[in-house]
């Protein structure tokens, strides 16, 4: 899935790995005289390394001419890739396919980290070292994997050292779709991860190479004897080797003179190394979670990621998934478009879809939003007090939800409340909202079930009721809805923006759109307009202003005040969840805005366009 600007960056990468390995395998078994073992082993770690891979073949191992292989081959620091190049390529492969298994059978990441070292460390001896290097060691099976035990020990202990931090950082960061094998970025952060556990196992394995208790490079030629590396004179480091002729499937034992305390030292020291690689990330990161608990979540730049922050609250605050998109609406779409009921026995029913969809709020930039109706906001609900209305709710997000009814009086099971006054409506599901309608006012509906995401995403709309009495309510010659919101959109995806660090909002709109997208509503000198601000954003208190004179409170909260209660100011502070009724007057020619005190509010990801941006609209007085 493209979902990151690094995605593009992955793909190349991989198309470089196959068209590397294919190179080296081709190569290897063209003419390469290394024995079989080896020729594999440099194809599988080219496949996990890529271009790096290959350069490590063509530095030290590719032979340059004919014939001179062996002594192309005999410097210490080659040997030394060899011998790390044949663990590398075992333990890693025990290692992948492990965290392939793991993560397909949702184990946690402590679990998994345990697993596969004991699958690397496994099928490097088992399979890498005592079966594929029986015949150039000579002796039995089970003599080769008592004499590979603590060499291989040493190595799969400095490499996984290196791989498990890096696994541990890059699969629980920002972008934990690197916990799910169908993911390209999981291969990218195995890849990776060879990669440092290859640096970490190198010196390792020049020191067990240069003390004759592991292979480096060898020479293989079919048909005819061969030195097995270069002279000694050349070599005075690999001293006391077997560099005997062979042939390929020729003994090829190794004499080892590191001392027993030599070796203990290194087994303690890479063993403390493993030991600090695996548990050290648990201090950073949740290593309790699985990659079904996380999701594939993709976590908001700048967001916190501590040891003891649950699956669920990473799924809450990432972004949307590209792939769950089932709708495009038009750039020029609005929101807050009148539902028309239809009447069944009396009743207004109205019928109501949630679902993701993407969603112009400028002209370049659209967000991935949850949505009623495929608009933002929901369509907008008009009744009058004392009608009986039925709400049809059906459900086509990827995850649960409710609908309340916010600010209303209604029977306690039509609340909304997720799990509370009643079930949350499944993925698929639908649910029946029915009640009388005792009130008039200004509200507005949206998700009761989490609520900071499915919210801040979009599910919100108006809720209008006329009064019986036309006379109980303020008029005005234009009525106008105010709904605001705001969002949080980086790097290509859109995150539920939250009051906390790394998820605070870059954009905010008026009826789904920024400023200058937002609607410019055309007046007459003399005209009333009553504007309805609603404050069905998360976080923010916006103070609302308008230019061009004072303005009458008409109404709070969907209540009429008194008349002796009635006050003029020109700015109300709406906090989410609030109403404010008020009626202004034009009293002179000109375009008057209407915008949120707090600068940063006015402006588009902290940029201004044609004057402004955000919550902005413009009353344009003729």
């Amino acid at each position: 899935m493209i979902a990151l600007p690094y995605d593009y960056y992955l793909i190349a990468w991989f198309v470089l790995a196959a068209g590397s390995t294919a190179y080296v395998a081709y190569d290897q078994f063209n003419g390469n005289p290394e024995p079989t073992v080896m020729k594999w082993g440099f194809i599988l770690v080219t496949l996990y390394m890529g271009p790096f891979g290959l350069l490590l073949y063509v530095l030290a191992d590719k032979e340059p001419t004919p014939g001179e292989h062996e002594e192309f081959t005999s410097p210490l620091w080659k040997q030394g890739v060899g011998s790390t190049i044949h663990c590398v390529a075992g333990d890693a492969t025990g290692i992948i396919l492990a965290a392939v298994v793991t993560a397909s059978l949702g184990l946690p990441m402590w679990i998994d980290l345990i697993v596969e070292y004991v699958a690397g460390f496994s099928f490097g001896l088992f399979v890498f070292q005592s079966l594929f290097m029986k015949k150039m060691m000579g002796g039995t099976y089970w003599e080769n994997v008592r004499k590979s035990f603590v060499p291989e020990f040493i190595s799969m202990n400095a490499m996984m050292a290196g791989m498990a931090p890096a696994m541990s950082f890059l699969m629980m960061g920002r972008d934990m779709r690197a916990m799910d094998p169908l993911e390209l970025v999981f291969w990218g952060v195995m890849s990776l991860g060879v990669m440092v556990g290859f640096t970490t196992a190198y010196p390792f394995n020049v020191w067990m190479v240069k003390k004759k208790i592991k292979h480096g490079l060898m020479t293989v030629r079919a048909g005819k004897a061969s030195k097995a590396h270069a002279s000694h004179a050349a070599m005075p480091a690999m001293e006391g080797m077997d560099h005997g002729k062979m042939k390929e499937g020729g003994g090829h034992a190794m004499g080892g003179d590191a001392t027993r305390p030599q070796l203990a030292a290194l087994a303690g020291v890479t063993g403390f190394l493993l030991i600090s690689g695996m548990i050290v990330p648990g201090f950073s990161v949740n290593l309790g979670l699985s990659a079904r608990d996380v999701d594939g979540a993709i976590m908001p730049p700048g967001m916190i990621n501590t040891f003891d922050l649950p699956g669920e609250a990473m799924k809450d605050m990432a972004a949307v998934k590209p792939r769950q998109v089932t709708y495009t609406a038009p750039p020029d779409a609005k929101g807050d478009q009148v539902l028309q009921p239809r009447v069944e026995n009396g009743i207004k029913v109205f019928d109501i879809e949630a679902s993701i969809i993407r969603w112009n709020i400028l002209p370049n930039v659209a967000v991935d939003a949850y949505a009623y109706n495929r608009q933002v906001p929901g369509p907008r609900l008009q009744l009058t007090e004392g009608e009986h209305v039925r709400i049809n709710f059906h459900n086509a997000l990827p995850e649960s939800t409710t609908v309340h009814w916010h600010g209303l009086i209604v029977p306690n099971e039509m609340d909304g409340p997720a799990k509370v006054t009643q079930d949350p409506v499944p993925p698929g599901g639908s649910y029946t909202y029915e009640f009388d309608v005792a009130q008039s006012g200004t509200y507005f509906y949206h998700s009761h079930d989490h609520p900071d995401r499915q919210q801040a995403l979009g599910l919100y709309g108006a809720l209008l009721i006329s009064p019986k009495d036309p006379s109980a309510e303020a008029k005005a010659d234009i009525d106008y809805t105010v709904q605001l919101q705001e969002w949080l959109k980086r790097e290509w995806r859109t995150f539920p923006a939250m009051l906390m660090e790394g998820a605070l909002p870059n954009y905010f709109t008026i009826n789904g759109k920024a400023y200058p997208s937002t609607d410019t509503v055309p007046m007459k000198v003399g005209q009333t307009i009553k504007i309805r601000f609603i404050g069905t954003n998360n976080n923010f208190v916006h103070p609302m202003h308008v230019h061009g004179g004072p303005f009458q409170v008409v109404a709070v909260d969907g209540v009429t005040l008194n008349e002796s209660a009635k006050y003029q100011a020109d700015t109300v502070n709406v906090g989410p969840g609030q109403r404010y009724d008020v009626v202004w007057t034009a009293r002179r020619p000109g375009k008057w805005l209407v915008h949120c005190h707090i600068p940063h509010h006015t402006a588009n990801n902290n940029v201004e366009e044609k004057g402004g941006g955000g919550l902005m609209l413009v009353l344009d007085v003729h």
